[in-house]
C-alpha cells in the first residue's frame, strides 16, 4: 500500500471513514495477522489464497482472518456489498484502483530519483493524478445513487475533502507550477565537450528552419534510417548538469517546486488510502463469487442473528473444492442442514469417501465467512453469530514426537472443551479412529456430554452410530449411496437415523457374502 498520508481538511461528515467497520477508526477492531487455527482443517486457507490472489499490495489477508462480533457489522459490510452488484459502480471502483496503482508507481519511480529537481517533477505530476483519481470516483459515486451507510459517508467525506481550502490550494498551486515550469525557455550550446546553457533570448531555431528547407524534397514514405534512443527515467550527469544550471537560470519557480513538494510529500489523504485498501475486500470477493454464480451454483446473503436456537441453510457446498471441480465440469453436489428447538449437534455417519467431512467444512465455511459480512454459498442460510469456531481434524501421527496419536487427541480435545462456550461452534472429524471401538464409543460419548452441556453447535463425522442417538439435543444425518449400487457415493448427506450395518449389509449383497449367499455356494 502507498504510505503517503496528508494533513487531512476538516470535515463535516466522518472523520474516518471505514467501508468495513462502523464508525470507522472509533469501533475498528485490531486485526488479527495469522490464520486463526480453523483455517486449515475448513481449507478457508485455501479460500482466502484464492480470493487474495494477485492483490497482495493490499494486504487483504488480516480482514478476512478477523471475524466480526456484532450483526449491525455484518449487516454494514452487506449494504456495501449489494451496492458493488451494481457493474457500473465496479466499474469506476476499478477505474480509481488503477490510478492509485499509477500513483504509487510514481512515488516509488521517485523515491528512486537521485537528481532532487527531477524528483521534484515526478511529485508534481502524481498529485495531478491523484487528483483526477479523487474527482472522478467523487463524481461516480454521486451518480450510482449509493445506498449503503458505508459508501454513503465516505462519498460525503469526499465532497467536503475536495472543497476544502488546504486540498484546493494544494492541486491548484501545482496545476500553477506546472505551468511555470512548461514555460521555461532556455539555450544548449555544444562545443566540442563543452556544453553551455543560457537563457533563452528569442534566439533562431535553426532546427525548425532546417526541416523547412528540405520539405521540398520529400517523395513520399520511405524506409527510415533513424535510431532510436533509449528513454531511460533516470537522468545522466550531462543530463543532471543541464537541468542545474536551469533551475539556476529561474530560481524563484523551482524554489518554489521544491517548497511545494517538502510540504506535500504525503500528499495521498490517510482516509482515501483506506479506501483504496478496503473496497478491495469486497471487490476481490465478488470476483470470487462470480466464479460459483456462473457455474450456477447458489450464494446468497445469510440472515445472522446475535442469538438463536434455530440454525438452517439449504445447497450449501464447499467453495474450496468446488474450486477445483467447477474447470473440469464435475458436478458441485449442495446439502441442506437445519437445527431446530433444543437441537444443537450434527453427527454426521455413512459410507467411507461419502462427502461427510466436505459437508463439515461447509458448514464451517458458511458460519465463517457469514461472520465476515460476506454472501455464503447456499440458496438460503439463517445463522447466529458465534465467539469461537473450534476444530478438530485428523492429522498425521508425529513420529518424532513422545506421545501417541491417541494422546494428541485428547489434549486437542480438551483444548476445545476448555475454550468452548454456550455460543461456540466446534467441528470434530473422524476423531479416534486410531483406538478400538469400545474405547472410540466411551470416548466420543463423554466428549460429546461435555459439549452438550455446555451448549455448543456442534458437527460430529464419526464412525460410532451410538453417538447419533446420544441426547434429544443431537442429529443424525447420514452420507448416502446409490440404492441400486451400494459403491457409489452420491455425496448427499441427509437427515435420518444412522445405520451402519444397513450400509453393510449392502455391500455384502453387491459382492454376494449375505449369510444366504455364502450357505448356497458351500452347499453347491
Amino acid at each position: 500500500m502507498m504510505s503517503q498520508t496528508a494533513t487531512r481538511p476538516t470535515v463535516s461528515a466522518v472523520t474516518s471513514p471505514s467501508i468495513l467497520f462502523v464508525n470507522g477508526e472509533n469501533e475498528m477492531p485490531r486485526l488479527t495477522l495469522v490464520a486463526p487455527a480453523c483455517f486449515a482443517d475448513l481449507n478457508l486457507d485455501q479460500i482466502v489464497e484464492a480470493i487474495t490472489a494477485g492483490r497482495e499490495e493490499y494486504d487483504l489477508k488480516p480482514f478476512f482472518y478477523t471475524p466480526l462480533t456484532t450483526v449491525d457489522a455484518l449487516q454494514y459490510r452487506h449494504e456495501v456489498l449489494r451496492d458493488l452488484e451494481s457493474d457500473e459502480l465496479l466499474g469506476s471502483v476499478g477505474r480509481f484502483a488503477h490510478l492509485m496503482r499509477e500513483i504509487r508507481k510514481y512515488a516509488l519511480q521517485a523515491d528512486k530519483l537521485r537528481v532532487a529537481h527531477q524528483k521534484e517533477r515526478w511529485i508534481l505530476d502524481a498529485v495531478q493524478l491523484y487528483d483526477r483519481a479523487v474527482r472522478s470516483l467523487a463524481e461516480d459515486l454521486d451518480a450510482a445513487n449509493v445506498q449503503s451507510r458505508g459508501l454513503s459517508e465516505f462519498r460525503d467525506y469526499l465532497v467536503a475533502y475536495l472543497q476544502s481550502s488546504s486540498y484546493v490550494s494544494m492541486v491548484e498551486e501545482a496545476a500553477r507550477l506546472i505551468r511555470e515550469l512548461s514555460a521555461i525557455r532556455y539555450c544548449v550550446q555544444i562545443r566540442g565537450n563543452r556544453v553551455q546553457v543560457t537563457p533563452y533570448e528569442s534566439e533562431i531555431d535553426y532546427g525548425a528552419e532546417v526541416e523547412s528547407t528540405f520539405e521540398k524534397f520529400k517523395q513520399g514514405g520511405v524506409a527510415g534510417h533513424l535510431v532510436a534512443f533509449p528513454n531511460w527515467v533516470e537522468m545522466n550527469h550531462v543530463e543532471a548538469d543541464i537541468l542545474s544550471f536551469v533551475a539556476s537560470l529561474n530560481p524563484d519557480t523551482f524554489h518554489a517546486v521544491a517548497s511545494f513538494c517538502a510540504q506535500h510529500s504525503s500528499y495521498v489523504d490517510r482516509a482515501i488510502a483506506s479506501f483504496d485498501r478496503e473496497i478491495q475486500f469486497y471487490v476481490a470477493y465478488r470476483a470470487y463469487t462470480d466464479i460459483f454464480v456462473s457455474a450456477g451454483l447458489p450464494v446468497c446473503y445469510p440472515e445472522v442473528v446475535d442469538r438463536s436456537t434455530a440454525l438452517s441453510a439449504h445447497a450449501v457446498f464447499d467453495l474450496a473444492l468446488a474450486t477445483k471441480l467447477i474447470p473440469t465440469r464435475r458436478e458441485v453436489v449442495c446439502n441442506d442442514f437445519a437445527l431446530v428447538g433444543a437441537e444443537r449437534i450434527l453427527v454426521v455417519s455413512g459410507a467411507n469417501q461419502g462427502g461427510k467431512t466436505t459437508f463439515a467444512r461447509a458448514f464451517g465455511q458458511v458460519h465463517y465467512l457469514a461472520a465476515l459480512g460476506c454472501t455464503v454459498p447456499g440458496r438460503d442460510a439463517h445463522l447466529t453469530l458465534f465467539d469461537d469456531l473450534l476444530t478438530h481434524f485428523e492429522k498425521e501421527e508425529d513420529l518424532h514426537g513422545l506421545s501417541g496419536k491417541l494422546e494428541d487427541d485428547l489434549l486437542r480435545i480438551r483444548d476445545i472443551l476448555d475454550r468452548a462456550t454456550e455460543r461456540s461452534i466446534v467441528i470434530m472429524n473422524e476423531i479416534f479412529t486410531s483406538t478400538t471401538l469400545d474405547d472410540a464409543v466411551f470416548l466420543g460419548t463423554e466428549i460429546m456430554k461435555r459439549i452438550i452441556h455446555r451448549g455448543a453447535v456442534c458437527v460430529c463425522v464419526t464412525f460410532v452410530d451410538e453417538l447419533s442417538s446420544l441426547d434429544p439435543s443431537v442429529v443424525s444425518m447420514v452420507a448416502q449411496v446409490d440404492p441400486n449400487d451400494p459403491v457409489a457415493r452420491t455425496f448427499s448427506i441427509v437427515r435420518k437415523p444412522a445405520d451402519g450395518l444397513a450400509y453393510a449389509a449392502a455391500i455384502a449383497r453387491k459382492y454376494g457374502l449375505t449369510y444366504d449367499s455364502l450357505m448356497e455356494r458351500i452347499s453347491s
